[in-house]
Formats: structure tokens, sequence, C-alpha cells
């Protein structure tokens, strides 16, 4: 029978060729809306991860304690030795050092005399070894707005706001008045190779980007770092994945009492990220929610017209003598047939424009000085789920729409059919 009615969908074009493309618009609309959805929630996520949460953090207990104080003195030491142990428990994830610290940036005059300070805080982030992967990930790249990036040591980075504040410009020199992690005072002298906008009033008014051997060097944090940050290589923050890692490794530790001691947390567990996690999970699953209703409606009153439609086509069946539940059936064949070669097609273009977005997404001027905190670009993001949210809509809704229009064959009698034959 299903032979039979693929035959007959496939030749009378007034039958299946409208339905089908219906369907398959709305099955498109609801693939790429699925994955555009989750790529904006999951790139707010991200880039709170890459600037700095990590998808899992290392920290000493005494320093994830009183982490928005950047306490450097209670920062991680034999930092390389822990970081090989990282890597070998913990292989699908991508480990980086980084050191966050406070001072202030002294501009000498032409006499080596201070000429103007003011207070910035800073970040050690690996800028020289070769690997540009903390340079992409910050995005520092596309948020230089003068000079070049740091190539050599003794170089730094500046906020735009705060060298034009301090007068200063690329290759200007500066001094770095900081404490080190035994609370010597340090005074660290830098040339300034650049500067960036990050898109935060705060930080564009008194930050600075060293690399994070000068910032070792500076604050004397030999093999030490305040941070070890751990991102999953899929890219993508996995709340269920960084739970069991920060789980796992946390009781593994032999002196949880030590105060020192290395803790491993999860983004979600990390700068109050637990409510944005959670709120952004639920908002997506209630956007989606409501879009996918929507979409269903629309496709259940295509199947329900459709059926309607062909009431005078089942009145001709009925009076020759065909049985009404063999002419029911046919009906719902008819349409699952219908929704699954729309759903599939819908997919198939869905994806491709899921793919164009994903891969180069859509660049929204409005926010072109937001390069470092907030993404310029917004991109889709497909997941297995994109792959078969949209035969929900597809075939359960146009099958229901076909079953509930069908109910009225039951009640067709012989009368009624002579006269609409009759008109």
């Amino acid at each position: 029978m299903i032979r039979f009615l693929l035959k007959g969908l496939l030749r009378d074009r007034h039958r299946s060729l409208v339905p089908i493309l219906v369907v398959a618009s709305g099955v498109m609309l609801a693939v790429v809306f699925h994955a555009w959805i989750q790529g904006i929630m999951s790139d707010s996520i991200e880039f709170n991860a890459r600037f700095t949460s990590g998808h899992v953090k290392v920290m000493t207990r005494a320093y994830a304690e009183n982490a928005d104080q950047m306490p450097n003195d209670l920062a991680i030491t034999a930092a390389d030795s822990l970081i090989h142990s990282l890597k070998s428990s913990f292989p699908d994830l991508e480990w980086v050092q980084r050191i966050h610290f406070a001072g202030l940036v002294d501009v000498p005059d032409s006499h080596q005399e201070t000429k103007v300070q003011a207070p910035a805080i800073g970040f050690g982030l690996d800028l020289l070894s070769g690997n540009p992967a903390e340079k992409d990930r910050m995005n520092i790249n596309k948020a230089l707005t003068r000079g070049r990036l740091p190539d050599k040591r003794g170089e730094v980075l500046l906020s735009e706001e705060f060298s034009r504040k301090l007068g200063i410009h690329p290759g200007d020199r500066v001094s770095l008045i900081s404490t080190t992690m035994f609370g010597e005072m340090s005074v660290y002298n830098l040339v300034v190779s650049g500067t960036v906008i990050f898109g935060s009033t705060v930080l564009d008014k008194g930050t600075l980007i060293a690399d994070i051997n000068d910032t070792r060097q500076a604050l004397n944090m030999e093999n030490a770092c305040g941070e070890i940050l751990g991102f999953l290589k899929t890219g993508y923050y996995d709340d269920e994945v960084a739970c069991k890692m920060s789980d796992s490794f946390n009781a593994s530790v032999k002196q949880p009492e030590d105060e020192f001691s290395p803790v491993m947390k999860s983004l979600k567990e990390t700068n109050n990220m637990r409510v944005f996690v959670e709120y952004a999970s639920k908002l997506m699953g209630i956007l989606i929610f409501v879009f996918m209703t929507a979409m269903s409606i629309v496709l259940w009153n295509a199947g329900l017209l459709g059926g309607l439609r062909r009431y005078g086509e089942y009145g001709m069946r009925l009076a020759i003598g065909e049985e009404k539940n063999h002419v029911y059936k046919t009906m719902i064949y008819e349409s699952l047939l219908i929704g699954v070669i729309g759903s599939v097609l819908g997919v198939m273009v869905g994806m491709a424009f899921a793919w164009y977005l994903q891969e180069y997404g859509i660049n929204f001027n409005m926010m072109k000085n937001a390069t470092i905190m907030m993404p310029t670009v917004f991109k889709a993001r497909i997941s297995t789920m994109t792959w078969f949210i949209g035969f929900i809509p597809g075939v359960g809704s146009t099958l229901i729409g076909t079953m509930l229009s069908g109910i009225g064959i039951y009640k067709r009698q012989t009368a009624q059919l002579f006269k609409e034959l009759e008109s």
C-alpha cells in the first residue's frame, strides 16, 4: 500500500507538491531557529569562559575563597608539575595558566621622573610561546586598535582608553608598580607595543595584558600562577562533563583540609555563573518550545485543511463502496509519507543554512566595540538535536492534522454523498 500511495503522490503533484513544500519550509525554519538560538546562548557562556572562568578552573582552596581580590600570595606553586598531571588525567581538556594582578602604571617624563600614574588591573597570558590559542581565545588580534601584538619579552598591551588617558602611544615606556606573591614591592619596566578595546567600561578604563613570563618575573612568581583554566576541546561548555571532571579531581586530592591544596571548579561554580547557565538553558528551552509549538500549529492547520479540501474525493471513494476504515488509513499513510519527505527535505535545506551560520555567522556592527568581552559575530551551533528536532512538527503535526480532519469521514452519510455528487 505504501508503494501504491507513493506512486500516487509522485504522479499527482496537486496532491503532494504544495503540502511537501509547506512541511519542508516549516521544518527548515525550525532547524535554523534551533541552531541559531543554541549558538547565541552557547557563545554568551563561551565568552565568559574564555575571559575569566574556563570550562573548569583549578586554584588553591584559599585563592578560590578570595578570588575577587586576586590574592597571588595564595597562588599555585609548582604549576608546571600540576599542569602535567592535569593533562595526563584529563586529556580532553586544553590547559592554560593565567595570572591576574593589580598595580600602578607609572609614566616617566623626559627626565625619567614620574609624569603620571594610574591604577590598573592586569592579565598575564601566554602570548609568546608560539601557541596562538590564548590570543585567539581572547580575540586579541581583532581587538587590536593601535600598534602591534607583543612579539618579545618586556612588551605589553594597554586598553585604548587607558593609554589615551595617560597620553601613551605604542613604543612608549612605562613601569608597573605592584607587589610580589611574597608581599614585596615590585617595579618592572615595560614597553607598550599596542592598544586594545575590551568593550567593557570597567576594563577599558585601566587594563594591561602582558606575557605570563613577564608577569612571573615582575611578581616573583617563578613556576607559579593564580589560576589554571581548562577548556573542552569540543569548543563548547558541557555542564555535565565539567561537573564530573571537577568532582573526580576534588575526590583525588590527598589533603583537602590544606588551604594550598588545589581545587577544581566548573564554570557554573565560579563567578556566580550558576544562575546564568541555568537561565540560559531554560530560556533556550522556552524559546524553542514556543517556536516549535507555533510551527506545529501551522503545520497542523495545513494538514487539517488539506484533509478538509479532499472531502469530495473521499465521498466519491465511499460512494463506490470503499470502506471508511480503509479510506482513513490511506489518509494517515499518505500524510506520513508527505511528512517524512517534507521533513527530510526541510532538514537538508535547514542544515545548509545552519552550517553557513555556524561557519560565518552574522556580524552585528552595532556591537563593533565589544571586541573581547562580547562577540561581534553571532554564530549558530549545530548539535545532534538539530538533526532531529524538525521531525517533531514536520511529521507529528501534519499527521495529527490529517487524523483530526479524517474523523469527518465516519460522519459521511450515503444520502449526503449523492447530493454532493449531483452538485
